[in-house]
């Protein structure tokens, strides 16, 4: 038996090693196998035996998940703790006066308040459930945004089957908003999806992949950014397409949204 036969039949996972006597001289112990990530490394640490090389061999799936960093089991993150802080936002004037800002309905929006720091909280909802929630802040603080959870969704609100990508929760409520929608012919059209962040995770693009045009509106001084998103969604939907605004959409800037427009019916 050769000694590529030999380590087949050992069948070692990823990451596994294997001690045992050498097949060419006999060595007690001396030769060792080892799979690291698909490259299978033998060697005979016995000075007068020349044996070592190596060979590719493929990996299981449950292999190429342990490699990635997945845990074997998949244990899901602990559910989400609404804080005992966190209470309905619409009986509180900070959160209208904001909402005034911007045209929104607290109400409609479900919106929360944090009575201890000060914040809108915009709920991010999973089956239901809120799973996050995004908090602005309402006075001077150096932190603005504030996530309350370890979801790796976006905020998201609206219904529709045309998703907008924006940066940040207030303008993914404009976009979604039906009682105080971009314009008539938009009702039930979008759905306004906040990242939250300067990436796409995982979760993102999984919820993105439900609809059939994707939309990437991010701020006017993203269009690296925002090129960079349509790129890797497109592996996600055929129909992806980057909109370059003149102000953020929270702003409802009309040039802005007939361009939306537009872009959806192209």
């Amino acid at each position: 038996m050769n000694i590529i036969e030999i380590i087949n039949d050992l069948q070692l996972s990823s990451g596994d090693s294997k001690r045992m006597n050498c097949p060419t001289c006999g060595g007690r112990n001396t030769f060792t196998v080892t799979n690291a990530m698909g490259k299978v490394i033998w060697n005979c640490y016995k000075a007068s035996c020349p044996v070592s090389g190596g060979t590719n061999v493929s990996m299981s799936v449950s292999d190429v998940r342990k490699a990635l960093g997945y845990m074997v089991d998949e244990l899901e993150p602990s559910p989400f703790k609404k804080p005992d802080y966190l209470v309905q936002g619409y009986g509180f004037p900070e959160v209208h006066k904001f909402c005034k800002l911007y045209g929104l309905d607290p109400k409609e929006l479900k919106l929360l308040y944090d009575v201890k720091e000060n914040r809108i909280v915009f709920p991010i909802m999973k089956d239901g459930k809120m799973v996050d929630g995004s908090g602005r802040c309402l006075s001077h603080s150096p932190i603005k945004w504030k996530r309350y959870g370890k979801s790796d969704l976006p905020y998201t609100f609206g219904c529709g089957t045309v998703a907008v990508v924006v940066e940040d929760s207030v303008s993914a409520a404009v976009v979604g908003a039906t009682a105080n929608r971009l314009d008539a012919s938009s009702n039930g059209v979008y759905v306004g999806v906040a990242v939250l962040g300067t990436s796409l995770s995982e979760g993102h693009k999984r919820y993105l992949s439900q609809f059939s045009t994707i939309i990437v509106a991010l701020d006017p001084d993203a269009i690296p950014k925002s090129l960079k998103f349509a790129k890797e969604l497109r592996t996600y939907c055929k129909n992806v397409r980057v909109l370059k605004l003149i102000d953020d959409l929270k702003y409802r800037n009309q040039i802005d949204i007939e361009n939306l427009e537009t872009l959806t019916l192209s």
